[in-house]
């Protein structure tokens, strides 16, 4: 049950990828471009020092600058069945509803290129993981889990140890929160190269660094029973009961010993009850709840190449960014190490991988007429491969390290992508387009901590040439999530997810 009740405070990286586009850990929206048209791979434009580096070589001469603002919102919807909320106070009948809010006010980005003879020098900063903060203001359904497991261990407890009626656990109540936020920043530095006047080159490096913080409150725990049907404060309750859980953890002992001294085998129900005393024994030490804070910051770097080739009205491009390793270090309230799995993810001093993957994108853009662009993309993140931490607990109640999660993934997320824009006169442009993107969740590696789900998304906006060197662009970009819902646990938990999600955008191009 303690592994339970720390389990709240795990990985809050529910923030990661808050409200932007992109793989599990990846922001591909770095440009208002994308937004009013996603496939953006093979079109060439000042965007594409993210989107199509080698292709910003076929720009004019001179100096380019894109500087953007996004502003990004999304709800995360969990619906969780369990049977411990049958003993919470609230209960319904129903399936426990969260609703976790994220808001990105403000999501810079900036993109420059100097383009002399057949060279492209270029730069590229903006946020490529995270942005923003989420709020899950009535906290997890794997908080409320946690405490309700505690009410139903007391109850089994209470009953055994013959306690009377009125003393046994019936029930719970409990205040939890959780908030966090999450940014990766990216610099990207690099330079393409004209080997034709048809086909292009580009080599670059990505410098990210990630700031995390994550906050987690559980309070105010009651227990229910017959003496106390608005329930009493958990730590007095506890005290209650405490002498009778000493005792029957000494009971347990005085047999396992009797068992070994006559070289028997000690009967399964001995070693079950003595474990579960044991737990009973551990939860005193959060007879206060949960009060967790955790600082994260890491360095990672990423080589990055690209070609781009044009073919009369066609332009392809590929580009393959690798996978950026990450350590993020931990400044936590957490100080010693627990054989709890969750809780040592934060421990203060310590770091975990929480790696980018590497990327493959391909693109196509092709021009039937000289004021209309029709454009296709196909992304693929090598998820699997990249490195993330957890810990998982063994029989003997030692948590073990392991840095493969991703490895409980189905495959990597594969997105598809297709648009249009049209030059309606010499200074507007309208474009539009839409993004398919398929994760590869199972029910072992989703859980409602942190959760990506399929999704569908469109956007479109406009382009307005104020002069021949000044382009305001707006966009919207909406995502439209499917639903995921796992299988029934062996404790009895299904989880549903779905999200919201829904980004405005407004940047300037300026040439010199």
């Amino acid at each position: 049950m303690t592994k339970k009740l720390l389990f709240c405070v795990a990985l809050l990286s529910a923030v990661s990828g808050t409200a932007l586009a992109g793989g599990i850990l990846t922001n591909t929206n770095q440009n208002v471009a994308f937004l009013r048209n996603p496939a953006r791979d093979g079109a060439i434009g000042i965007d594409g020092t993210y989107s199509n580096p080698a292709g910003v070589a076929f720009m004019d001469e001179g100096t380019h600058l894109s500087i953007n603002w996004q502003a990004a919102w999304q709800t995360r919807t969990i619906e969780t069945t369990n049977p411990v909320f049958t003993m919470s106070k609230d209960f319904n009948g129903q399936p426990q509803h969260y609703e976790g809010k994220a808001s990105a006010p403000f999501i810079p980005s900036v993109q420059a290129a100097y383009n002399k003879g057949k060279w492209s020098l270029q730069f590229n900063f903006s946020i490529t993981g995270g942005g923003g903060k989420c709020e899950f203001s009535n906290g997890l359904g794997s908080f409320e889990g946690a405490v309700g497991q505690i009410a139903a261990g007391l109850r089994q407890f209470g009953v055994s140890a013959g306690l009377p009626a009125a003393v046994v656990t019936s029930g719970y109540d409990c205040n939890s929160y959780m908030q966090g936020k999450q940014y990766y920043f990216g610099f990207t530095m690099g330079a393409a190269y004209k080997v034709t006047d048809n086909f292009s080159v580009y080599g670059g490096i990505r410098v990210l660094y990630g700031s995390a913080t994550y906050k987690a409150k559980i309070d105010n725990i009651k227990v229910i029973n017959g003496m106390n049907p608005d329930g009493v404060d958990f730590g007095e309750y506890y005290d209650q009961i405490k002498p009778y859980i000493t005792g029957a953890a000494q009971n347990y002992e005085a047999a396992i010993a009797a068992y070994a001294r006559a070289g028997q085998e000690i009967p399964a129900e001995i070693i079950n009850g003595y474990t579960s005393v044991r737990k009973l024994q551990a939860v005193e030490s959060y007879r206060e709840g949960v009060n967790l804070q955790s600082d994260q910051s890491g360095v990672g770097f990423a080589p990055i190449l690209g070609a781009d080739l044009k073919l009369d009205k066609f332009n392809f491009a590929v580009k393959y960014e690798f996978r950026t390793k990450m350590n993020m270090e931990n400044k936590s309230t957490v100080k010693e190490a627990h054989a709890i799995d969750a809780v040592n993810v934060f421990r203060d001093g310590t770091s975990i991988r929480e790696d980018q993957p590497s990327l493959l994108a391909f693109g196509v853009q092709y021009t039937p007429v000289e004021c209309v662009r029709i454009n296709a993309g196909y992304h693929h993140f090598y998820d699997k491969a990249a490195k993330k931490t957890y810990y998982k607990m063994n029989e003997v109640g030692v948590s073990t390290r392991y840095d493969n999660k991703n490895s409980l993934l189905d495959k990597g997320t594969d997105e598809y992508l297709g648009g249009a824009e049209w030059d309606i006169t010499k200074k507007l442009t309208a474009s539009a387009g839409f993004q398919i993107t398929r994760y590869g969740n199972t029910d072992e590696y989703i859980n409602d901590i942190s959760f990506v789900v399929d999704s569908w998304s469109y956007g479109l906006g406009v382009k307005y040439k104020v002069t021949d060197k000044i382009a305001i662009n707006a966009a919207y970009f909406k995502t439209c999530y499917d639903d995921y819902t796992t299988a029934v646990d062996a404790n009895g938990v299904q989880n549903s997810f779905t999200r919201s999600n829904r980004v405005g955008a407004i940047g300037v191009d300026i040439k010199f």
